[in-house]
């Protein structure tokens, strides 16, 4: 690779930076775990989880620097074909409620842009709401059958643009009593006694919440060997200071939070504040500086196009790296395989529609809006870190394998230092998502169990009827 190709350390940490953070984490972090004290727990998570999970990603990444199927790739690399098949399956699987909350996301943003606030969605009776839901899930999904994809841009515009959101949230929030003394802010208690967080149930099943935050950067993974200089040092230096950089973020966006909401009231009205506290944020900063409910319109307007554009690519993108990967289709029922004439896999996406459809239908029972984005904000904590688990599988069978592969850049030289990490952050994160699915409600923790588990059936069973397809065929062939 030429010179100009390169990418230097400190442009990798800015992608990794713009890929993996955004307001909602801090957000959640905030909602989920007393205010303040989401703060021990954060850089617990980084320093226990997440900087491991990185530099692991960095030595695949190096390892299998021409393969182009990311998790996939190493599973295969490391495994066998079968296995990189589940892989590839999980990865689509899992955005099966990630897509479920994509449409209500979007309603909700735009409901803030028009009405400007949180009670006139949450007025609506829910038998509405995900009526509504459905009718947008499904036009999207006639969208991605159509091949048309311009909301791929946008959906990287939305992305940047939440990110700059996010910053500028920090920024303005720390300015504001300098600019507004009077602005009404809220005095936290900042003692370490206040800080320490209460290890409970509670605690320990909003884990996901975090691990759901800090997954994902291995989609950087290609730019392990294009980094500039020596990948071996250049590489973990990027990763070290995007750590530090989402930390301090992580850190300086819950002290901003902390001038803006009292914790007792946040419990007292935790899931209005799970699926409002991002809006209201944005509306007091507006207050704040005297521009009313201007920065909460562009957040929502940003927030809206990244929902409903997310939701296209959502749809499209997971499928097509599961059917249209050679190890996977060999295991996939022929009728998944049926494109269209716009090239889109017609039946896969028929096969989402029903999925998620029926997440979208199954909350019509539940009592209100804004509990409906609670339980889908928690489904996904549970369902998407998931996939993360093939990335400690590939990195355990990486180092159990020795020898055998020579990367440029290397986490750790120990074999079994190697696997003892790849195994430590692997039942890290089963741990969270299991305890996850917990909830007082029954029917959340019933939904919270079910999706998951019946994904899980139906990877199983799919290679299952492929193999029938394909010894009808071959009987077929004989008797002829």
């Amino acid at each position: 690779m030429s010179d100009n190709k390169k990418i230097k350390w400190y442009m990798l940490c800015f992608m990794t930076f713009s890929t993996l953070w955004g307001f909602g984490n801090v957000s959640n972090g905030f909602m989920y775990f007393n205010g303040p004290q989401v703060i021990i727990s954060w850089i617990g998570m980084f320093i226990l989880y997440f900087i491991p999970y990185a530099l692991m990603v960095g030595e695949l990444g190096s390892t299998f620097k021409s393969e182009g199927g990311g998790v996939t790739s190493w599973i295969k690399g490391t495994s066998v074909a079968k296995a990189a098949y589940f892989a590839g399956w999980t990865y689509w699987a899992v955005h099966v409620s990630y897509i479920a909350s994509k449409g209500s996301g979007g309603l909700k943003a735009l409901s803030w842009m028009v009405f400007g606030n949180a009670e006139t969605y949450d007025s609506f009776p829910t038998l509405a709401v995900q009526l509504a839901t459905l009718a947008v899930f499904l036009f999207f999904c006639w969208v991605a059958s159509r091949g048309l994809n311009p909301l791929k841009k946008l959906a990287t515009i939305a992305g940047s643009s939440m990110f700059v959101m996010s910053l500028l949230y920090i920024l303005m929030m720390f300015a504001a009593p300098a600019i507004n003394p009077n602005g009404g802010y809220v005095s936290a208690d900042w003692s370490l006694s206040n800080l320490i967080p209460n290890i409970d149930i509670t605690f320990i099943t909003n884990l996901s919440i975090l691990v759901f935050a800090v997954g994902g950067i291995e989609k950087i993974s290609p730019y392990v060997n294009k980094v500039d200089g020596n990948p071996a040092r250049q590489f973990p230096k990027a990763i070290i200071v995007t750590v530090i950089m989402v930390l301090v973020c992580a850190l300086l966006g819950t002290i901003a939070m902390s001038m803006m909401f009292d914790v007792a009231d946040v419990n007292a009205n935790f899931k209005s504040y799970v699926a409002n506290g991002s809006y209201w944020a944005f509306q007091k900063l507006g207050n704040y500086y005297g521009v009313g409910n201007l920065l909460m319109i562009i957040y929502a307007a940003c927030n809206a196009i990244g929902q409903f554009s997310t939701l296209v690519v959502s749809i499209d993108a997971p499928l097509r790296m599961l059917l249209g990967d050679e190890n996977s289709r060999q295991f996939v029922p022929k009728a998944l395989l049926k494109q269209n004439d716009k090239g889109a896999y017609i039946n896969g996406i028929k096969m989402v529609a029903v999925l998620s459809g029926a997440i979208i239908l199954a909350q019509i029972v539940v009592p209100g809006a804004a509990a409906v984005l609670t339980q889908l904000n928690k489904l996904n904590s549970v369902c998407m870190p998931l996939r993360y688990l093939w990335v400690f599988v590939a990195y355990f069978m990486l180092k159990k394998a020795g020898d055998k592969f020579n990367p440029e850049y290397k986490f750790v030289k120990g074999r079994t230092l190697g696997m003892v990490l790849g195994a430590w952050c692997f039942f890290v994160t089963l741990f969270c998502c299991i305890t996850g699915m917990y909830s007082d409600d029954p029917f959340t923790m019933v939904l919270n169990i079910v999706t998951p588990v019946a994904l899980t059936l139906l990877g199983f069973i799919l290679p299952q009827i492929r193999k029938s397809q394909d010894a009808k065929e071959l009987a077929s062939g004989s008797a002829e």
